[in-house]
């Protein structure tokens, strides 16, 4: 019991931090980075938010999904380290599906969640801005957030 008190912290933590929970932790969630680091096998390290800088360089990065590519979410206000999610195919211009943990939240937060809707809601067609598929309400969320684009497997 005590050690649960202590990962409860952990377990609230915002859904782009690298330093989240991970399931071989016993804490019986992920965090989005860890996440999207082990279904890609990106090496990007850092926030959610910073994984868009880190892949400079590294990774070539894009406004167009592909599958196996990561969907990196600017912070805000209300995502303060940003989210990552794996793209797992792209339904057509505006709709992808992605593969993410920690998206929800009560007891599903730290929870993976495998090919939820993504649309793009930018004005440009551009994926700059999204909404997320939320599974507790069957809906997608009210909220648009920031995108920053996609990282790709291929190297830069």
């Amino acid at each position: 019991m005590r050690r649960l008190v202590l990962l409860a912290p952990l377990l609230l933590a915002a859904c782009g931090t690298a330093r989240g929970p991970r399931p071989e932790d016993g804490a019986g969630g992920w965090s989005c980075v860890p996440y999207a680091r082990a279904r890609t096998g990106l090496a990007l390290r850092g926030d959610a938010w910073e994984w868009w800088e880190a892949a400079a360089g590294r990774h070539a990065r894009g406004r167009a999904p592909r599958p196996g590519s990561v969907l990196v979410l600017m912070r805000t206000s209300r995502l303060p380290q940003g989210h990552v999610a794996v793209v797992s195919r792209v339904v057509s211009a505006r709709e992808i599906r992605v593969d993410h943990a920690n998206w929800a939240s009560g007891r599903a937060k730290g929870r993976e969640a495998r090919d939820q809707p993504v649309l793009d809601v930018s004005p440009g067609n551009d994926w700059s801005l999204v909404r997320v598929w939320y599974p507790r309400i069957n809906d997608y969320g009210a909220t648009a957030w920031p995108a920053y684009g996609f990282i790709h497997q291929a190297v830069a």
